[in-house]
């Protein structure tokens, strides 16, 4: 619980009370112990202490029973038993304020990412795939990129997968080779994910990192994930934890030390995240974690031994509890002295004999001093949780689900025009060329038979023009030279010309009408050209 006398308190031992301090919360942590020893009441009892601070928290529920934080506790044995101990005469059960979320959208709301959000390198691991096949995805990521393609769904994703397989000559020379066999095993690796139920975590709205970082009524919002379904598929799990925890170090701002944490994000099952996993993915996720808390963030890892963490990450959880662990092999022997090796020496006990010894409720703790060193490790007893220990009913969760501030905020999938839809487009146009060429010809001769008409109607005014230009040329020409002829026999002169006068009246009436033609065409052409 917290207190501002003692700070995150979360444990009691001889000498006192074991609290975490608020500026040490994002110093990362690490919850630790064999199956059925009580890690799962230590991070609910940590979950709540935090929300009394007005820490909110992430964390993934995998057998149902964190669900019961959102329900005040009740008086029991086993807690009036531990009552006296940790000098608790009257507890106040409460209840956190809780938000679900399901990948799956069936127990709490949705949670989407769009493929380009989720990026190649984490993609690549989520699909398993070798070297090779990791550089196509790279390749298939840039050319959807310089093409203006949107990745947002797994459909968007098989779709310039096939586009790329197609032009794969023109990208050769500029990123190297791509083989059908490699675009291929990418393409059976999305079926295999989507048979999994991923394709229902990839799309849109896409979720908003800041909803984890919500208070209600100065408690820190619990964001609870049902995982029990999600948790049959590893990968998928440890992936999308992971895709997570890289939002929040990209969105997040640089904040630097804070009296309290912005957020403590329990990793339950922890160890799923380092299996199979590449050196340079794992030095990824030192990176993350190293950087992290100067975003205000504080990650917390849950496991069965200090083994499944990598060194490098394991030398900076600071905040520890140990549980009991079994020692039944060499192996499991080893893994108990290296986990005793990780604490600072108390001179009164044997850490690596106080390990094995460990009864339920009980863990060897230390946490970070104010001034940030690990301190003596304690053999103390958690506190018990002041919410419900166990399962919350369907009705329940319905309930808590519908009352919810994002309750419809991603409950509806959004499927907007991206790369499928364009790729689609282009694909039914390019398959039209013949028909759209007929189509043309068609057109084309209905457009001269629609001309040819205009012109018909056109030529029949014209033509009525020309013929009566020649008309009055030729009448006008006619008498003219009719009236030469009567003059000149009239008064006795006689022509020079050798010609006949019929001769030189049909000349003359073809020079005035072509005149008069080529005035009329000249008129007629230049309206047309006006209109």
């Amino acid at each position: 619980m917290y207190d501002n006398n003692r700070g995150l308190y979360v444990a009691h031992c001889a000498d006192g009370a074991l609290a975490i301090q608020g500026k040490m919360a994002n110093r990362h942590g690490l919850i630790a112990g064999a199956t059925g020893t009580g890690k799962t009441v230590t991070l609910q009892v940590m979950a709540e202490t935090f929300c009394q601070a007005g820490i909110p928290c992430f964390m993934a529920d995998m057998k149902g029973d964190l669900s019961g934080i959102s329900q005040a506790g009740k008086i029991s044995g086993f807690i009036e038993k531990r009552m006296p101990e940790f000098g608790i005469e009257n507890p106040q059960f409460q209840a956190c304020p809780v938000r679900f979320y399901d990948v799956y959208g069936e127990q709490g709301h949705p949670i989407r990412a769009t493929i380009s959000q989720m990026g190649p390198q984490l993609l690549s691991r989520l699909l398993g795939l070798n070297e090779t096949q990791d550089g196509v995805l790279n390749i298939v990521f840039r050319v959807a990129d310089e093409c203006g393609l949107l990745l947002l769904d797994l459909k968007d994703l098989r779709s310039v997968l096939d586009y790329v397989s197609q032009h794969a000559k023109e990208y050769t020379t500029q990123y190297g080779n791509i083989s059908a066999t490699s675009i291929g095993a990418i393409q059976r690796a999305l079926l295999q994910l989507e048979n999994q139920g991923a394709d229902k975590f990839f799309g849109e709205p896409s979720f908003d990192i800041y909803d984890f970082l919500q208070t209600e009524g100065g408690k820190g919002v619990m964001s609870v994930l049902a995982a029990d379904k999600l948790m049959l598929q590893p990968k998928l799990y440890s992936t999308f934890l992971l895709w997570l925890m890289s939002e929040l170090y990209s969105t997040l701002p640089e904040v630097g030390d804070l009296d309290m944490s912005k957020l403590v994000f329990f990793f339950d099952e922890a160890h799923t995240l380092f299996e199979d996993t590449s050196k340079a993915m794992t030095d990824k996720i030192e990176q993350v974690i190293r950087l992290i808390r100067s975003k205000g963030v504080g990650i917390y890892f849950v496991t069965q031994s200090p083994t499944d963490i990598p060194e490098n990450i394991l030398g900076q959880l600071g905040n520890r509890v140990q549980h009991a662990l079994r020692a039944y092999t060499p192996k499991d022997q080893k893994a108990v002295r290296t986990a005793a090796d990780t604490f600072r020496p108390n001179p009164n006990f044997k850490t690596d004999e106080a390990i094995m010894n460990l009864e339920t409720g009980e863990a060897l703790v230390s946490f970070l001093d104010e001034k940030g060193a690990p301190s003596i490790v304690q053999r103390a007893k958690i506190l018990f949780p002041l919410s419900q220990i166990g399962a919350i009913t369907e009705g329940q969760r319905l309930d808590i689900i519908k009352q919810s501030r994002i309750y419809g905020k991603y409950d509806t999938p959004i499927d907007r025009d991206s790369a499928f839809e364009k790729l689609l487009r282009e694909a039914e146009e390019d398959s039209m060329p013949a028909v759209s060429e007929q189509e043309t010809e068609i057109q084309a001769a209905d457009g001269k038979n629609e001309k040819l008409e205009a012109a018909k109607s056109k030529g029949k005014g014209f033509l009525s023009k020309v013929v009566k230009a020649v008309l009055t040329a030729a009448t006008a020409t006619i008498a003219t030279s009719v009236g030469t002829a009567v003059s000149n026999k009239v008064t006795g002169k006689k022509s020079k010309s050798t010609k006949s006068t019929t001769e030189k009246m049909v000349k003359n009436t073809t020079s005035a009408a072509t005149r008069t033609i080529t005035r009329e065409l000249t008129r007629d052409i230049l309206g047309n050209l006006l209109k």
